[in-house]
Formats: structure tokens, sequence, C-alpha cells
């Protein structure tokens, strides 16, 4: 039966929480659902369809074909290409993502590229038409329209993989440049006056969250990372810990951030955080009242299991900057911190980027600033050799001693 339809236009009506249209076509009723949002929007676009097809129908212009352009999804059209709006969804369906990603993708396309190409044959795209809609777009940011072009791209692609179109319309667009953030990490100082500062907490459950800060700043790994971490991925006699899981949309996932698991070597400062956890999960069953057993490390002060997003750590994290006078750096830059100090303490930048979980590349191109300040007086020292002048009387080179 279909859904409510009062006030809705004629041969219109929601169906299953989608919208259908009702016509006839060869003398035989039919109704097409339709890939469009149950909005406002998405009912006058249903309407205006529907005033097409009656159209077409009433001068004959209906065929197969049409038919097949129109509802490409349709249990009448057999082997049909289909439209931009039912191959996206396809495509969304049949991927095994992460469910960040697959929203990711969701929202890019909602925004973007569904309220223009839903109904657009797939093999109709081209790359004008693209551009067209990229003009009319008001873009908040050249790295929002960066990630929208590259979720288009990578769809498309997969259309041409399928035999569905010859090229890719996308490929022939400039994608906007990549804007890196200046990394702007903490002075070793001002992490031992935030770490100290949190110890100092009076609320005594409240003072994990030195702990884990004192972890962060002294291991490099990501927060998400730490809000995942169990106890029997922490292996204290190897002095290393088993980085193999996430917090992802308030849910621990067994992936990391790059899909690929490591172990990160433990130094005296992130063992003194993990002996402090211990003391404070035997503190924490000795308390009144009922109190949530849980296998991981750095759980919330509040009764339980574990924290569900990095944005809950802010509640923490502000105040204590603001106390200290500190000049406030969000909690990721706990992990920039990390990657600065053993630069500058001349650690191999093959080894740092293996604790921090990402490509040597990568760690030469973010942290090119602090690898230069780390050698700068070294290679400034090679110059103490002397300058070589030549003398205007004998042409010979002299060394002037300093």
């Amino acid at each position: 039966m279909a859904g409510k339809s009062v006030g809705m236009p004629r041969g219109v009506e929601i169906f299953r929480n989608a919208i259908r249209i009702r016509f006839t076509w060869n003398g035989v009723r039919r109704s097409e659902t339709l890939p469009y949002p149950t909005t406002q929007k998405g009912i006058a676009a249903a309407s205006k369809l529907r005033d097409q097809v009656v159209n077409l129908n009433k001068h004959g212009l209906l065929d197969d074909d049409k038919y097949a352009e129109l509802f490409p999804g349709s249990l009448t059209v057999v082997g049909s290409t289909p439209h931009f709006g039912e191959y996206a969804q396809l495509w969304l369906d049949s991927r095994e993502i992460a469910e960040g990603t697959r929203l990711n993708y969701k929202g890019a396309l909602n925004l973007y590229w569904v309220p223009k190409l839903a109904l657009v044959r797939i093999d109709l795209i081209t790359t004008t038409l693209i551009r067209r809609i990229i003009t009319e777009t008001k873009w908040a940011s050249p790295g929002v329209k960066r990630n929208a072009l590259v979720k288009l791209s990578t769809i498309l692609r997969s259309a041409v993989l399928d035999g569905l179109i010859p090229k890719n319309p996308a490929e022939a667009l400039e994608l906007p440049k990549r804007t890196r953030k200046e990394i702007d990490p903490f002075t070793l100082d001002e992490a031992n006056q935030i770490i100290g500062q949190m110890y100092r907490h009076e609320h005594w459950p409240s003072t994990i969250y030195a702990a884990f800060f004192e972890f962060a700043f002294f291991t490099g790994m990501r927060l998400s990372e730490i809000l995942a971490l169990r106890w029997d991925a922490v292996d204290e006699t190897k002095k290393h810990v088993h980085v193999c899981r996430t917090v992802a949309l308030g849910k621990v996932e067994e992936r990391t951030k790059t899909g690929s698991d490591r172990f990160v070597l433990l130094n005296d400062r992130a063992l003194h955080a993990l002996e402090f956890a211990r003391e404070y999960a035997e503190r924490r069953k000795k308390g009144v009242g009922k109190v949530t057993s849980t296998p991981y490390v750095f759980p919330p002060s509040k009764n339980s299991e574990y924290v569900k997003q990095t944005s809950d750590l802010h509640k923490q994290w502000g105040p204590t900057l603001k106390t200290l006078g500190i000049r406030y750096r969000p909690p990721y830059n706990c992990r920039h911190t990390y990657a600065t100090i053993c630069l500058m303490s001349g650690l191999n930048p093959a080894f740092i980027s293996q604790q921090l979980g990402h490509s040597v590349q990568m760690l030469l191109s973010t942290y090119a600033r602090w690898i230069n300040s780390s050698s700068d007086w070294s290679e400034l020292e090679k110059l103490q050799i002397g300058i070589k002048l030549v003398s205007a009387e004998t042409s010979a080179p002299q060394v002037i001693d300093r």
C-alpha cells in the first residue's frame, strides 16, 4: 500500500520511504520509484518528471529507448544504461569500505552531484556538463571542491572499467591544489606543563586524561588509536603496543586509519602513563557504586567502557591550556609534537615514520622545517674550515683563518 499522499502532486506518492510516480504507458498502469530524496524539492522534481512522461506518452514519443533513458532501474527495462544516481548507489553498496568513508562519499554525492546528475544517463555525462555544475556551485573551500571532484572521478572511473562509458569525463578537470596546514607543535616544556597540570586535577577520575595525553605526547599515536587501545595490545615486557584498532563514529573498529597495523615502541614517559593507567583501573574498581568493567587502557572518567569520540577530550584539554596561558592548539598536535621532538633529537626518519604509521615521504614533506633545523648548525660547522680569497697581487688563493 502506498504511503501518505495527502497534499502530494497528482500521480506522486511516498512509498517505503521513497518517491514513486504513477502513470499509464501502452495501456498499462505503471509505477516507478525514483532516486530522489523525500523532500519538497524531490517531490517537485518527481512531479515534473511525471508531467514529462505523460506529455511524451500523449504524443506517442515514449518508446522503449526513451523509457529506458527515463527509468534505467525499471523491471520493464533489461540491459539498459543506468542513470548516474542509480550507478553511484550501486557502486557504494558494492564497496567494502569504512563507514566514515561511506558517509564521506554520500555527503559529497548528495550535496554536489546527485541533485544535478541523478537522472542523467551515465554515458551522457560530459566534461562540459561537469564544468557547468562546478561553475554553478558555491564551494566552501578549495579542499571541499577537490574532495567532491575526486569522489566523482572515482565513480566514473569505475564505470569505464565496467564498460559503461569509453572514458572518464572527469579526468580532464584540473583539481584544486592541496592546501597543507601549517604544523604547529608544542614545545617539550609546554607538553610537560600540560601533563603536570592534568595530573594535579582535583577530581581524581579526571586524572586519567593526564595519562592519556602523556601517552599521546610521547608515542605520537593518533588520538582515535589511543582511545581504542586495550590492555591485550600492550606488552610492557617488550615495551611496545600493537596498534590495530581505532575509534570511528563512536565505535571501535578492528583497523587503523591506513589499513595497516603496527607496533609502537614505548619510552619511559609512555610506560609511566601506562603504569598510572593500571593504578587508576584498580582504584576505579574499588570505587563506590557500580563501575563498568573495561578492557580499555584509558577509559573515560564517567562510567563508560571507552571514550566514544575525540571531541570528548576537549572538555579537559581546553581549560588546561587556558589555565596555563598556553596558546591554544588542538589535541591532535600532540602527534606533531612527538614527531618534531624525535626529529630534533636526531632519530632516524625511517624509524619515526614507522612509529607514526605513515610513509617516510610524508614525514619528510610534513616536517621538513624540523628536519632542517635539527641539522642546520652541523651543516654550518662545515664552513669553519676557512674562506678562500684570491689575492689581487699574487692571484693565488689564500686561506684567512678566523
